[in-house]
């Protein structure tokens, strides 16, 4: 296979930056400025995506001028995060902070996803690339002179679908996950919100909420559990196969399969009060993660920024789950501190819950236990489908392996 190198700047019209100051914000303006936190997998998360003015959006917009196919890489802190502008309407109305590059491919050159894909194989490479000491950078001048290697457009073509494949698959199971978990959540809105559970219409209100119900605090659906980190002093406390889980690892998923990091037989035994089994709930409880919330995938420990909840009942199990999903806006008014909210134990504990009677949630966890063993069992298949794709992508990219 024939491979040529170039310059990203020899094989883009323009690379530049957001707008290096700030705009105002206001809601529901339908003109969005992303940062570097709201590029994920490969895409732009408008999520929690600020909105702001439609005239600081056209001052900024003349900058970036984002277009259908333009790729978008962080370069500012956390170095490399990467995405393919969709053709959708929001892209016609998105601009940009200083913490993400926009790179407008010739398309007679190189392709959008080729380009994608290159850059996501040298992730490496441009972490080196950037400079400063206390945050990385990627400047944009070193941008524009990062060598790459580029085949044919036709070679280009085949690389980029067969890439895809994993791609689209790993996608429709996010979609598949995010149904399953929309429908139990549907389901507990009915049941435990709105009060219409089976049986509802002979049961009375009685202060409020159903005969029958009580009100409870967090710590009455079980052991609360606060994590910690063994020395980070010893290494033989890292290591092994004993899932470590910090808040960035709840980000990826309802349900925690992977972790960056993980403990040995001695450092997880060195503070064994802090295992935790399968499906316990995980509640992230200090910084700007607060009020995260996710699923074990097995017996773990957490570090001391998550407090968990492991179910006296199996009846409790998604049930709390779901209930602390709703929390977030509590678990900030209770938390104090607009830089560094932190819930502790005894916060988190006392926080106060409605507990139904025990029958119905018996019923509602065999109604919706089959969708969570589903949605892990798709998290399992995705996470092989980005290890098989992550093996594959450098051979590819670089011409070891062809289609």
């Amino acid at each position: 296979m024939s491979w040529e190198t170039a310059m990203l700047g020899d094989v883009c019209t323009l690379i530049t930056d957001g707008k290096h100051g700030d705009c105002k914000n206001e809601e529901n303006s339908g003109f969005y400025f992303i940062s570097a936190k709201d590029i994920k997998n490969g895409k732009i998360d408008y999520i929690k995506a600020r909105q702001i003015t439609e005239s600081d959006f056209a001052e900024t917009h003349r900058r970036t001028d984002l277009r259908p196919g333009d790729v978008l890489i962080t370069n500012s802190g956390t170095i490399g995060r990467l995405a393919v502008t969709e053709d959708e309407p929001r892209t016609r109305n998105t601009t940009f902070q200083k913490s993400v590059a926009i790179l407008k491919p010739i398309t007679t050159i190189i392709r959008s996803h080729f380009l994608y894909y290159s850059l996501e194989k040298d992730k490496t490479r441009l972490t080196n690339t950037a400079g400063g000491a206390a945050q990385k950078n990627l400047l944009l001048g070193d941008l524009r002179r990062f060598e790459i290697a580029i085949p044919n457009l036709k070679q280009q073509d085949d690389l980029v679908s067969y890439l895809k494949i994993y791609d689209d698959l790993i996608e429709n199971n996010k979609r598949r996950i995010a149904l399953l978990e929309e429908s139990a959540r549907q389901l507990y809105k009915e049941w435990f919100v709105r009060f219409r559970f089976p049986g509802h219409e002979h049961v009375k209100i009685v202060d409020g909420v159903p005969e029958g119900w009580v009100n409870g605090v967090v710590a009455d659906l079980g052991e609360v559990v606060t994590g910690k980190t063994p020395s980070t002093k010893i290494s033989e406390n890292y290591g092994g196969d004993i899932p470590f889980i910090k808040t960035p690892d709840m980000h990826a998923s309802s349900i925690v399969l992977q972790t960056e990091q993980c403990l040995s037989e001695r450092g997880a035994n060195s503070q064994l009060n802090k295992f935790i089994p399968k499906f316990s709930t995980l509640v992230a409880c200090i910084g700007a993660g607060l009020g995260v919330v996710s699923l074990s995938s097995k017996r773990c420990q957490t570090n001391q920024q998550i407090n968990s909840i492991v179910p006296k009942l199996e009846a409790y199990t998604f049930y709390s789950y779901l209930t602390l999903k709703d929390f977030r806006e509590k678990l900030l008014a209770i938390g104090g501190g607009a830089t560094m909210p932190n819930v502790n134990k005894s916060k988190f504990s006392n926080m106060k819950i409605l507990l139904p009677n025990h029958k119905l949630l018996e019923n509602f966890h065999e109604a919706v236990a089959p969708s969570f063993l589903q949605m892990e069992k798709l998290t399992g298949m995705n996470q092989r489908l980005i290890q098989a794709r992550e093996l594959l992508l450098p051979k590819l990219m670089s011409g070891e392996l062809t289609v």
